[in-house]
């Protein structure tokens, strides 16, 4: 037996990850002009670019949950991907579900977050995180927040806020981030934890006061504004993230090839330019400490969602 074939009977998931791939590739996500299909289509040039196979973006519309079943479905290959955002171990949080976000994927990257700003209206009396929270515990059930649908980027931070900082800020429910932001813009509401990308223009006009960023660290997209954690509510963070999965049961020799042709694409400057003008910060880690940060954020919303209701629209 040639000395190939035996290395491969011996340990064939490093043969099958140095092989790799050997056919086109499948990244499936939602919806096209979804954050998943922003980040697939950047994913799918530079990976077919460092492969010189063909990358193919999958977009499934309908329910969210119907480009995650395809993926927990695919056989453990590495052909068949899974894009896709917070929603993926948030839904399960919010109703019932057929797969485990936990048990069914294996976490390759996390590719990007994207931190919201809390903004307000100028109408509102307040220019810091603190007087916001004195504002509002003064006057409870007065003041009011723009929110896009149940589980949303513009929701649960906003939840996660109010429960660590013991306030009362009425949801105002919207169809989406757009007309939430239109209500704010308009005064019709006081309050948002608006999309970085989105509410830039706004900030920089005065037609939106911009307070703070959600995520744990100041943010390149707005590096004047403090983090909500340094104003007054250690400990608080809420970032959309986006990020890569294979099907469980994919041989971790693929899983460590792929993340390491992964975070080469995601670390060539114009790739992170190109995140950054969306609105998003590239994080390019390792498949463990995908892994982490998904639990602990699957602790801290699921506790918020526990705790406020919150259900599915």
């Amino acid at each position: 037996m040639c000395a190939l074939g035996l290395l491969a009977l011996l340990h064939p998931d490093p043969v099958i990850a140095q092989n790799y791939p050997a056919k086109p590739v499948r990244l499936v996500t939602a919806a096209a002009g979804a954050g998943g299909d922003f980040v697939s289509r950047i994913l799918a040039g530079g990976l077919a670019e460092s492969w010189s196979q063909p990358v193919l973006v999958d977009n499934r519309g309908g329910s969210a949950t119907i480009p995650i079943e395809v993926v927990a479905k695919a056989p453990p290959d590495g052909y068949t991907l899974l894009a896709f955002g917070s929603a993926l171990w948030h839904l399960p949080l919010m109703q019932s579900v057929s797969y485990d976000p936990i048990r069914d994927f294996a976490p390759i990257t996390l590719v990007t977050t994207t931190p919201m700003i809390l903004v307000v209206h100028p109408s509102l009396p307040v220019k810091s995180v603190k007087e916001l929270v004195a504002l509002a515990r003064r006057k409870p059930g007065e003041l009011n927040y723009a929110s896009g649908i149940s589980g949303s980027t513009t929701h649960l931070p906003a939840e996660l806020f109010k429960a660590m900082a013991g306030v009362d800020i009425v949801r105002v429910t919207y169809k989406g981030g757009a007309p939430a932001l239109n209500a704010l813009l308009s005064g019709e509401t006081q309050v948002m934890f608006a999309n970085a990308a989105g509410v830039g223009a706004h900030v920089t006009s005065g037609r939106v006061r911009a307070l703070a960023v959600t995520s744990a660290q100041r943010s390149a997209l707005f590096p004047d504004l403090p983090t909500i954690a340094a104003s007054g509510l250690p400990g608080y963070e809420a970032s959309s993230m986006q990020c890569l999965f294979a099907p469980a049961a994919t041989p971790a020799a693929l899983v460590n090839r792929l993340n390491r042709d992964l975070v080469k694409v995601l670390n060539r400057p114009e790739v992170k330019e190109r995140f950054l003008r969306a609105g998003s910060e590239v994080v390019a880690n390792s498949p463990d400490e995908l892994a982490a940060a998904l639990k602990a954020d699957m602790i801290a919303m699921g506790k918020v969602i526990r705790q406020a209701g919150i259900r599915a629209d």
